[in-house]
């Protein structure tokens, strides 16, 4: 996590400059975990997006309008709206060494305060006024924490301090040495050590640290000279106790990796931003437009990549055990010989040394000397007899498999093209009820409904519906279409299934051409200069039994070759 101490202390000097004094002009549900309020100050619309995510919390300034996610709102939405929208931000701050940010509001209803506390698992949004808790995100009851209960009408209370940590800002050296001379565990890191005894040092700093220090960011504590760690923390911290942020964002070939307010050298590709704020949005991306919910969509996408893996290895097995047939074989094989040789077999012998065949290897097989010579040959019959059954269903399980990976591809597409939180929210529930989604279950996003597939219309009047996800593909082909309309699909890779109405005219080719062109577009393959398409009728398109969602089989198709656009760059 990088939005730590040091981060929330860099944010609030932010916000001080360019948000204090401004008017929130307009309240909205971002997510079912997010608010999202535009702030007019200095002569210009700023939107600030306030996230109590579980898993992606964060507290972001953006330049781009936000959009409302939900298509009810929220109950914090309408609080809000009640005590927040119309008010100015008089103060902005931070309890000391606290991941928490406060924001001081005049209202409709006089001073509140809103309340951020962006903690991975303990995220949190509330809403104060004089000190007491209007309501807030996540509720947490006194079975969950006894100290510190967030339920409306109650009283707002800091984390417990935080004790056993020293002050980085003036720790001394003898300190560090004590961090070290007292760590008994020969497998901790030294960034462990430094994370777990230094105020506000997140991992992410304690590796800086340990970089510096060493050059090696999982060096063991045991290894670690106090001097040099000293001298790396000193270097690093010194900068921010006196609030010289240095923002930035370090980038790979996968994109950003991370964030921070100090200068990394322990990641490569580390390089400064203009403000915090815009190294923020590199990280997360901005809850605006198609990119809106590229954060959100991290760990649906995780999960779809364990569920892969999973059944990849599933398959690699199933497979394996297709060509198993000579280990097969070995147990009938050992079974005959030791009911051949079973009165030579001296009491207590472990192996029986044989050959089956004159030119064939010898067999070495082993004896259970519990058993008989007859209980050892039926143990191996019965092993050979359970092996041979299994491979009697492996075929119908690969076919299984595949079609679960077949599918996972299918959502992996899905998730890609989602822009809303209902598309994203299908996702999440079909991994969840194929047994794909790790945790907690995926609860169904509040006010999502369900998304709706595409409808378009040509200027000759022939419909064309396109299914954007598994569900919708359903939808389209086994709900919207009929036998005698057209059916097209991106050939061989997870896509749309596109489907033009046959109303009685002729479709012209040239509405065949748009509709393949959508199908292209709405594939794995978008990027592509140019798709393969298959055009048959709804008629000759099946599902695939025991399959998911929008899994099918067709024939009789012709192939065609369509470059890839969107509904908004043909006309037709």
């Amino acid at each position: 996590m990088y939005l730590d101490a040091f981060t929330i202390a860099a944010l609030v000097d932010e916000f001080m400059d360019v948000l204090v004094g401004g008017r929130i002009q307009d309240v909205l549900d971002v997510d079912d975990t997010g608010i999202g309020m535009e702030v007019y100050s200095e002569r210009k619309r700023r939107y600030l997006y306030l996230s109590a995510d579980p898993q992606i919390p964060r507290i972001q300034l953006l330049d781009e309008k936000l959009r409302r996610g939900l298509v009810k709102p929220t109950q914090m939405g309408l609080l809000f709206r009640r005590y927040v929208e119309g008010g100015v931000i008089e103060h902005i701050s931070q309890p000391p060494w606290e991941r928490i940010m406060q924001f001081d509001v005049t209202g409709p209803e006089g001073a509140v305060s809103i309340v951020v506390e962006p903690m991975e698992r303990r995220s949190n949004l509330l809403l104060l006024q004089k000190g007491i808790i209007v309501d807030c995100m996540r509720r947490v009851g006194p079975d969950e924490n006894r100290y510190r209960l967030s339920l409306p009408a109650h009283e707002y209370k800091l984390p417990p301090p935080m004790v056993g940590k020293s002050d980085p800002n003036h720790v001394i050296l003898e300190e560090v040495e004590a961090f070290f001379e007292q760590n008994e565990d020969p497998k901790r890191k030294t960034q462990q050590v430094l994370a777990s005894r230094l105020l506000g040092v997140s991992p992410l700093l304690a590796k800086e640290i340990t970089y510096r220090a060493s050059g090696d960011v999982n060096q063991k504590a045991a290894d670690a000279d106090p001097d040099r760690i000293f001298a790396a923390l000193k270097t690093l911290i010194d900068p921010l106790a006196k609030r010289n942020w240095s923002p930035g964002i370090a980038e790979n070939e996968n994109g950003v990796e991370a964030y921070s307010v100090y200068p990394i050298e322990s990641l490569a590709g580390w390089h400064s931003s203009e403000t915090l704020s815009e190294a923020i949005t590199a990280y997360y991306g901005a809850p605006v437009g198609e990119d809106a919910y590229r954060a959100a969509k991290a760990p649906v996408f995780e999960a779809i990549r364990e569920g892969q893996a999973k059944l990849g290895a599933r398959l690699a097995a199933l497979e394996k055990s297709m060509t198993d047939e000579e280990d097969r074989e070995v147990l009938r094989q050992s079974g005959e010989l030791i009911l051949a040789y079973q009165y030579g077999l001296a009491k207590g012998q472990t192996e029986l040394k044989a050959q089956y065949d004159a030119d064939a290897p010898e067999l070495v097989i082993k004896l259970n000397t519990e058993l008989t010579p007859l209980e050892n040959a039926q143990a191996y019959f019965s092993r050979y007899d359970k092996a041979k059954k299994a491979l009697e269903d492996v075929p119908g399980l690969i076919a299984e498999t595949r079609n679960g990976l077949n599918y996972l591809g299918q959502l992996t597409t899905d998730l890609e093209f989602a822009t809303s939180w209902p598309e994203i929210d299908e996702v999440r529930q079909i991994l969840q009820a194929e047994g794909h989604w790790r945790g907690a279950a995926a609860k169904k996003i509040a006010g999502s409904g369900q998304s709706a597939p595409l409808k378009v219309v040509t200027g000759d009047g022939f419909v064309i519906w396109v299914g954007r996800n598994s569900r919708q593909n359903e939808n389209v082909t086994f709900g919207k279409g009929g036998g005698q309309d057209y059916w097209l699909h991106a050939r061989g890779v997870p896509g749309a299934h596109v489907v033009v109405k046959f109303d009685g005219r002729a479709v012209p080719p040239a509405v065949l051409d748009f509709a393949a062109s959508l199908a292209a577009y709405y594939s794995s393959r978008r990027t592509d200069g140019k798709v393969e398409v298959d055009v048959t009728r709804c008629l000759y398109v099946k599902k695939i039994k025991g399959a998911g969602q929008g899994m099918v089989t067709y024939r009789n198709e012709e192939t065609v070759s369509a470059v890839p656009r969107s509904d908004k760059d043909i006309t037709v």
